[in-house]
């Protein structure tokens, strides 16, 4: 079993079914203190499942879990009281200000007046709210509500924040408000459980990612970890005449150690796997233009999380429909 001591989340055996459908089927997790934790799957894999039983909202039907060193079974106050959550869609009250939204949080949450507007004005400052503080929310853009609404989820400054799916509908700006918030909660030794269909949000997030599918884990590693196990780098030269394609073909060839580059005629591109990629960027470059080749483009391609999703689920996250179990 994993040392609970070291691990803010941990998860052996997990199990539920849905009448005939198997949710979960032996899922293992365990989560280091303070780290960003990337749940990625497709469609149904079960990541909704896991986290509403990790956040006390849901049990299985059989394994252990728990978080915060507190059973989610036999102590689930104990464990309400070192979570927090951030849904997809903002919980705050669009009427009130950001303020007197974090104020009547406090409140809920059985702070006193003193108390409550105490935390309400460290959390505006945290989150960089200050000067917007005593505006109506509805006038707020999606990337500020969404800061307070993580701001929110942090009233009692939770040792494990559950976020799902936390910049969907958001625009490039608004995105990188929220990552940069949630990488501030990670500074401040909040452990951060992630789903989010946003793989480049997982890779840029996470220190660990895990991939399940059908209830069970298929991998984990970190997110470069992942794009090394799909192939690693390749190198690309695209070269400006048709004429230049042989010669393109065997300054690459000369640093992928016997496997043969492959071409495209039509785009003028030669590629091949490399092991050393910058070595291999500079050698090739060096080649060419001894050679007298001029190059359109030179340069590494990394694999991404999306061909590591597509390769090890054989899933298109993207045209994939129904709802995550």
């Amino acid at each position: 079993m994993a040392s609970e001591s070291e691990f803010s989340v941990v998860a052996e055996g997990l199990r539920k079914r849905y009448g005939d459908k198997t949710a979960l089927d032996g899922l293992d997790l365990a989560v280091p203190r303070g780290a960003v934790y990337g749940l990625l799957g497709p469609n149904g894999a079960g990541k909704t499942t896991c986290v509403r039983i990790l956040s006390t909202l849901l049990r299985a039907d059989s394994g252990h879990a728990s978080v915060g060193g507190h059973d989610v079974r036999r102590e689930p106050r104990k464990v309400r009281r070192r979570i927090g959550m951030t849904g997809q869609n903002p919980a705050v009250d669009e009427i009130l200000t950001a303020r007197e939204n974090l104020r009547m949080f406090g409140r809920l949450f059985h702070l006193d007046h003193a108390m409550a507007r105490r935390r309400a004005e460290e959390l505006l400052s945290e989150f960089s709210l200050v000067e917007a503080a005593d505006k109506q929310v509805k006038t707020y853009s999606g990337g500020m509500r969404r800061r307070l609404d993580l701001a929110a989820s942090m009233i009692l400054a939770p040792e494990v924040l559950f976020l799902d799916e936390p910049t969907t509908g958001l625009d490039p700006r608004g995105r990188s408000e929220v990552w940069d918030a949630v990488r501030g909660l990670t500074a401040l030794g909040t452990t951060v459980l992630l789903t989010t269909h946003y793989l480049d949000e997982a890779d840029k997030l996470s220190d660990r990612i895990v991939l399940i599918d059908n209830g069970r884990k298929i991998t984990e590693d970190t997110p470069a970890g992942l794009k090394r196990a799909v192939g690693g780098d390749r190198i690309e030269v695209v070269v400006s005449v048709p004429a230049d394609v042989p010669a393109a073909v065997k300054a690459v060839a000369r640093v992928t150690r016997g496997v043969g580059p492959e071409t495209d005629e039509e785009g003028l591109r030669v590629h091949a796997p490399v092991s050393d990629g910058v070595a291999a960027l500079t050698e090739v470059a060096r080649t060419l233009q001894e050679n007298g080749v001029v190059c359109e483009d030179i340069g590494l391609r990394r694999p991404t999380l999306d061909e590591v999703f597509l390769r090890l689920t054989g899933k298109d996250k993207e045209t994939e429909k129904g709802t995550d179990a």
